[in-house]
């Protein structure tokens, strides 16, 4: 197989925040290409995996003695399975100023709870996220929408050249085999499942956990518990709405993403692109993809998610409001390929809402021609500038 390294914005980054800090902590989904990328950039470094058992058995055998032997680059995969090592890395980051440690892992929140516990103010963390448009090339990015859609970002897709389909289905099990084993006793795996793919059915969309309570089987307690499970292991986000007191009553559900979109494919059983042009879903797979070119966008740079959704009771609503401090950018999403001027109606309505405090507004659609006016810009959402 025929496999290619992808340059990913991150380097820069963590290259910068290494300078600063003794450990770094690069966390994300399972398989966005933490692994790879650290050894890339640290190809000096010693690596160990916390997967692997004769990798901790040596580790056991004298955690400190280790960990000092290597304190000048020592790569930890998957580090939160091995929680006991925490407590020695501070103290030999805090003994070795000079040490180098480079922290992966693909749950979070178990990963943060002990980076937030034993390497607060030692530690700089990162999340890296399936390949951007950017990421994935030009010549690449001209594919067919609905390509670019079904495929979605992981590396193995555009680096090893594996089929989406394959991609996704392997993802799916080892997730459910893995992170959801580990982070909740669920004693039927099947509702479980079934709850997933109706998540994935509700992409885009205000997310009502009562409602899926009701179609699951199972207790609200439980969707949440569920939901936090999801996020915790990087396969959706929430989309927060847009709720300062700005003189309107605003909605306070979230809109529920994943983090790729080749996985809501494979769990709404679209097979093809060709199955995707067609699927009544296929806009809300469009808007989930561009939201997510506004996250990793974010996320590359090593800032916070500064993201929400504005929907008001009179059911305005705009799909991205960007802040920036005291200013915002208004962003509406539009899956059709022609343009039409009733897409900026919401724009325009924010604009009177917001005034000067609102300074961009842009139509993010799937059209070939971008159009730049004093009141709006449309462009194509390859061609986004953030």
């Amino acid at each position: 197989m025929n496999k290619q390294f992808i340059d990913r914005e991150l380097d820069s980054e963590i290259k910068r925040l290494k300078t600063y800090f003794p450990v770094i902590v690069l966390t994300g989904p399972r398989q966005s290409g933490k692994t790879t990328l650290s050894k890339k950039l640290f190809s000096d470094f010693h690596y160990v995996d916390m997967m692997r058992v004769t990798d901790r058995r040596i580790i056991e055998a004298s955690p400190e003695v280790f960990l000092r032997q290597y304190a000048d680059g020592l790569i930890i995969d998957e580090a939160q399975h091995y929680p006991e090592l925490f407590p020695y890395i501070k103290i030999v980051a805090d003994e070795l100023p000079d040490s180098n440690f480079i922290l992966t892992g693909s749950n979070n929140f178990s990963l943060m709870a002990q980076v937030t516990e034993s390497l607060a103010g030692r530690s700089a963390t990162l999340a890296l996220l399936p390949l951007s448009l950017h990421e994935i090339g030009d010549e690449r990015a001209k594919l067919p929408t609905d390509t670019l859609l079904f495929n979605g970002g992981y590396p193995a897709v555009w680096a090893n050249h594996i089929p989406a389909a394959d991609v996704s289905r392997q993802y799916y099990n080892s997730y459910i085999e893995r992170d959801v084993r580990q982070l909740i006793n669920v004693k039927d795996l099947s509702r479980f499942q079934i709850f997933i793919r109706l998540c994935a059915g509700r992409t885009g969309t205000e997310l009502n956990p009562q409602a899926l309570s009701n179609e699951v089987g199972v207790s609200y307690h439980t969707i949440n518990s569920w939901l936090s499970v999801l996020e915790a292991s990087y396969l959706v986000f929430r989309l927060q709405p847009f709720y300062q007191n700005i003189g309107k009553r605003l909605v306070k559900t979230p809109k529920i993403y994943f983090y790729d979109t080749a996985v809501v494919c494979f769990l709404l059983g679209i097979e093809t692109p060709e199955q995707l042009t067609t699927h009544p879903l296929r806009g809300a797979i469009f808007e989930n993809y561009v939201v997510l070119e506004f996250l990793k966008n974010r996320y590359n740079a090593g800032k916070t998610n500064n993201l929400f959704f504005y929907k008001d009771k009179s059911q305005r609503e705009i799909d991205i409001l960007q802040q920036f401090g005291h200013q915002y950018h208004a962003y509406e999403i539009k899956s059709a390929a022609t343009f039409h001027s009733e897409f900026a109606g919401n724009l325009n309505y924010l604009k009177k809402v917001f005034g000067d405090t609102l300074v961009k507004r842009q139509v993010v659609y799937d059209g070939d021609s971008d159009l730049d006016t004093s009141e709006n810009g449309v462009v194509n959402f390859r061609k986004i500038t953030f």
